[in-house]
C-alpha cells in the first residue's frame, strides 16, 4: 500500500492508476485447477466438456514476428470513457468486468481462447454477466522469462518504466474498445484484435533542483540472470552548487514507484484552480519556496525507484522471491548517491520516511539496519504485526476469507470508509488478484506481500500463504513469515541487541479508521514495546481520531492536512535528532549554513 504525494489514499491505485486494474482468472484445466491457456490451435487437455469459447484474441505479425507469453484479459464495460481496461476497480461494487487466461508460445495470427469456465472478476462465471450491448476490449499482458540464480525459471511481467501497471505498461498490446452484444445464453464467440501497442514513457528530465540516476544493481543482476536496474531521484539542497566543500545528511523517502518528484511546483497556482487543488498546489509551492530559499535543513533527499517483476515496489528488503532489495538500495544505490552528491555517508546522518507501503519499508529499513539509519517516521504502515494483516490473524485463524462460526460466517472486509461502510472484502480483492495474474503475477497489494514474505514455492514462485480459491491459511508458511518480516516479532526476539540501536529512532503514525485496517497491527506494536525492558522503549505513536489511510500526523490534523507538509516536518525532526546524537567529531556544521 501506499500513498501518493497528496498523501490521500493508498497508492495500490497509483494515481488513479491502480484503481483500474481487475483482471481475470486463469482458464480451469486439469479438473478445475488454473492452468496456462494454449493457443488456440491447441485445444487444453482434459476440459469440461460444456466449456465453450467466448473470446478469440489475437495480434498480427506486424505487432510481433515471434510467439508471445503473458496473459490475456478481456474486459467488459458499461461505459467507454475512459477506456474500459482503466475501469477495473479494487471496490468491487464500482468495477466493470474482466477476464483472464495465462497463454504460452502465443503466435502471431492465433487466436488465445477464453472460455466461459475462466474465473472473472467481480462476476465469477461468464454464465452470470448480463445480456446486453457492453464495450469490450483486450490487452495482452507480456511476460519475460526469467532464469533465476535459485535454479528456478519463472515468467513475469518485466517493468517498463510504468511502475507494474497491465493496463498502461509500455510494450503491451490492447485493442479499440468495440460495442458489442453478450449472451451467455448463445454460443457465440467474440473475435478480438490486439492493434495497438501502449507507447514507451519518456525519462524525466533534469532540473536546477531533481537529478535522476539508473543503475545496474550487480545483486539483482546475479540474482534474476538478467540486467536489473534501480533508480534514484535526488533532491539537493538550496546552496549545494556553491558550497563545494559541504556535506550533507540523506533524508529516503519510501514508497511506491514515483515516475518524478512532484512534491513542489515553481511557479504560484493560477486563478483555474480551486478547493482541495488549490490548497495542495499552494503548498507545493511554499515547499519550493523554503527548499530554494534556506528555511528548510540543507538535506539530500532521496527517491527510490525499485519497480520489479511482482510490482511497484520491492518492499526495500531482501527476499527469496523478490530478490536482494535491501541489498541493493542500501549497499549500492545510497552509497553511489551520497558519493555522487557530497553526503556525510555516516549512519547518525540517515534518516528515512514514508507512508503505507512506504511507512513499512521506512519501520522495516530501521530495524534491519539499525546502525545505519537514524530515525525512521513510519506512517500509516503496512500490516507490522501479522496477528493483524489487515483483518486476518494469519497465526491462529483457519481461514482468511470467513470468520467463521459453528453454524454461520462472516466475510472478512478489506477496505473500508472512515464512518466503517465496507467497501472491499479479503476475499473480493484475492479473486481481482487472481484474475489479473496466476502465481502472484497480479501487480496488487497482496501478491507482492506473498512474493516479498514467502520462500520460494516448487514450482518457483511465492508459496501461498493461503489458497486463493477458498482462504484456506497455510501456518507453516505463516511461521516463515513471523520469523523473517513480521517486525513486531523480529523486535521481540531480538530486542537484547537490537533494542539499544533502535531508542529514539522510531516514530508511527495511524489514523484510527485507517481505509486498510492498518491501525490494528500497530496497537499491537504499541502493546509489545510497551513491555520492552533492558532497555525499556515505547516508540512516538500517533493516533489520528478518525482519520483515513496515509494520516501523517501531526497531532489533530486531517490525513489531508497532514500529508501536505510530512517531508517538511520530518526534515525538521531528523535534523534536531541527528545534531543531538552526532558522535563527537562528526560533521554538523558545514551543511548548515
Amino acid at each position: 500500500m501506499s500513498c501518493l504525494p497528496e498523501f490521500f489514499w493508498r497508492d495500490r491505485r497509483h494515481a488513479g492508476k491502480r484503481l483500474a486494474r481487475y483482471v481475470l482468472l486463469c482458464l480451469v484445466v486439469l479438473g478445475g485447477c488454473v492452468g496456462g491457456l494454449l493457443a488456440e490451435p491447441h485445444t487444453p487437455h482434459g476440459r469440461a466438456p460444456e466449456a465453450q469459447p467466448r473470446f478469440a484474441i489475437s495480434f498480427g505479425s506486424e505487432m510481433s514476428a515471434t510467439p508471445l507469453d503473458g496473459r490475456v484479459y478481456v474486459v467488459i464495460s458499461t461505459t467507454n470513457d475512459p477506456e474500459p481496461r482503466f475501469q477495473i476497480l479494487e471496490e468491487e461494487a464500482k468495477s466493470q468486468q474482466i477476464f483472464g487466461a495465462d497463454v504460452d508460445g502465443l503466435a502471431p495470427g492465433q487466436n488465445a481462447i477464453i472460455a466461459d469456465d475462466a474465473l472473472g472478476y467481480p462476476v465469477a462465471n461468464f454464465r452470470n454477466v448480463p445480456a446486453g450491448d457492453y464495450w469490450v476490449q483486450g490487452v495482452f499482458n507480456k511476460y519475460t522469462t526469467f532464469h533465476r540464480a535459485d535454479g528456478h525459471t519463472v515468467k513475469l511481467p518485466m517493468d517498463e518504466g510504468e511502475g507494474q501497471h497491465w493496463d498502461s505498461k509500455p510494450g503491451n498490446f490492447y485493442s479499440v474498445p468495440e460495442r458489442m452484444h453478450i449472451d451467455p445464453a448463445s454460443g457465440a464467440t467474440l473475435q478480438i484484435h490486439l492493434t495497438k501497442v501502449v507507447a514507451p514513457i519518456q525519462p524525466a528530465k533534469d532540473t536546477e533542483w531533481v537529478k535522476h540516476i539508473r543503475m545496474k544493481s550487480e545483486a539483482l543482476t546475479k540474482f534474476w540472470g538478467r540486467p536489473m536496474y534501480v533508480g534514484a531521484i535526488v533532491v539537493i539542497p538550496e546552496g549545494w552548487a556553491s558550497h563545494p566543500n559541504a556535506h550533507y545528511p540523506l533524508v529516503v523517502d519510501h514508497g511506491h514507484f514515483p515516475h518524478d518528484f512532484n512534491g513542489f511546483r515553481t511557479t504560484p497556482p493560477g486563478p483555474d484552480l480551486s478547493g482541495n487543488s488549490l490548497e495542495r498546489a499552494q503548498s507545493q509551492f511554499k515547499f519550493y519556496q523554503d527548499w530554494t530559499t534556506g528555511k528548510l535543513p540543507h538535506m539530500l533527499l532521496l527517491l527510490v525507484q525499485h519497480a520489479n517483476p511482482y510490482y511497484d515496489d520491492s518492499y526495500a528488503v531482501d527476499s527469496a522471491n523478490v530478490g536482494p532489495y535491501g541489498e541493493a538500495i542500501n549497499r549500492e544505490l545510497i552509497p553511489y548517491v551520497e558519493k555522487e552528491f557530497r553526503g556525510i555517508g555516516q549512519g547518525w546522518a540517515r534518516a528515512t520516511y514514508g507512508g503505507s507501503t512506504g511507512g513499512w519499508e521506512t519501520l522495516a529499513t530501521q530495524i534491519f539496519y539499525p546502525d545505519d539509519f537514524n530515525g525512521a517516521w513510519g506512517a500509516c504502515p503496512d500490516p507490522v504485526d501479522f496477528h493483524a494483516y489487515q483483518t486476518v490473524n494469519i497465526y491462529e485463524d483457519k481461514n482468511a476469507y470467513w470468520s467463521i462460526g459453528p453454524f454461520g460466517r462472516v466475510a472478512q472486509p478489506e477496505m473500508r470508509t472512515p464512518p466503517g461502510i465496507v467497501l472491499a472484502t479479503t476475499e473480493g480483492t484475492n479473486q481481482w488478484e487472481l484474475v489479473l495474474g496466476t502465481h502472484g503475477r497480479s501487480g496488487e497489494q497482496w501478491d507482492i506481500w506473498q512474493a516479498v514474505f514467502s520462500p520460494v514455492g516448487a514450482d518457483g514462485y511465492p508459496a501461498e500463504i493461503w489458497d486463493q480459491r477458498t482462504g484456506v491459511i497455510n501456518h507453516e508458511v505463516a511461521e516463515y513469515w513471523r520469523q523473517h518480516y513480521d517486525l513486531t516479532a523480529i523486535m521481540q526476539r531480538d530486542w537484547k541487541t537490537l533494542g539499544p540501536k533502535l531508542v529514539g529512532k522510531l516514530h508511527v503514525m495511524v489514523g484510527t479508521a485507517d481505509t486498510f485496517f492498518l491501525d490494528h497491527a500497530v496497537h499491537l506494536m504499541q502493546a509489545s514495546m510497551e513491555g520492552s525492558a533492558n532497555p525499556h522503549y515505547v516508540p512516538d505513536f500517533d493516533y489520528g481520531v478518525d482519520q483515513p489511510h496515509c494520516y501523517t500526523g501531526p497531532p489533530g490534523s486531517t490525513t489531508r492536512e497532514g500529508g501536505m507538509t510530512f517531508t517538511q516536518r520530518v526534515m525538521k525532526a531528523s535534523e534536531a535528532w541527528m545534531l543531538k546524537t552526532a558522535p563527537r567529531g562528526a560533521d554538523t556544521t558545514s551543511w548548515r549554513y
